[in-house]
């Protein structure tokens, strides 16, 4: 069942630590529960996503790839 995201955010193109940094002020948009689906391309990315959401305390509801993109759904959880 694909996961319904509130809003996207497109780092495509954009190396460490730009796309941290576009999520971390995108996340301060979103209502509490609500889901960021994040895109990015840079290769260090899924290890970069999973450290931010355990250091920040919000919940990586799925990741995965298509192609040479990377695509995270990230729920706000405070």
């Amino acid at each position: 069942m694909p996961i319904h995201s509130d809003q996207t955010l497109d780092c495509s193109g954009l190396a460490c630590p730009l796309p941290i940094l576009k999520t971390k002020k995108a996340m301060e948009g979103l209502a509490v529960g609500q889901i960021l689906e994040m895109i990015a391309t840079d290769p260090g990315s899924p290890s970069d996503m999973d450290a931010w959401c355990q250091k920040t305390g919000q919940q990586l509801v799925d990741s995965k790839q298509e192609g040479d993109k990377f695509i995270f759904y990230i729920k706000r959880m405070k």
